[in-house]
């Protein structure tokens, strides 16, 4: 297991990730453009893994899949760092640029690719899903 860390733009709010991802994916859905003007790079991680110092602000909706979206961001520079799912409250979405090395991860699959604009770079080489993938495996007892 790796120790990652992360924070938000202006350094407001830091975190401390104690797992390494149960899943990195590409996310091509409109939710996730919207944030980004592209498709985000996420992990997946065991909610217990996450430790938070910093306030944050959150704006809840409903995503494609139907399940309840919580996006959490920095409330001073508005950078937008995790996401936790209705449908999957087990585990957290953090945004793998917000980490201090994005490099320690890579992407296994583009996701909700039916929404990627025809412009898209999808790397061929990762498992490809048009709409919501299966749940990630449960994360090793720890």
């Amino acid at each position: 297991m790796t120790t990652r860390r992360g924070a938000c733009l202006c350094g407001a709010v830091r975190y401390t990730l104690a797992s390494d991802p149960v899943a990195v994916r590409v996310c091509w859905c409109r939710d996730c453009q919207r944030l980004a003007a592209n498709g985000t790079v996420n992990m997946i991680v065991p909610v217990d893994a996450l430790e938070v110092d910093g306030t944050l602000g959150e704006f809840v909706s409903q995503a494609d899949s139907g399940n309840a979206m919580r996006r959490r961001f920095c409330p001073r520079c508005g950078t937008h760092l995790f996401s936790h799912s209705s449908g999957r409250p087990q585990f957290v979405v953090v945004r793998v640029g917000t980490l201090d090395d994005p490099s320690s991860v890579r992407p296994g699959a583009n996701i909700w690719t039916h929404s990627a604009p025809a412009w898209a770079c999808l790397d061929p080489r990762l498992e490809t899903f048009d709409r919501q993938p299966p749940a990630p495996a449960p994360a090793p007892a720890r």
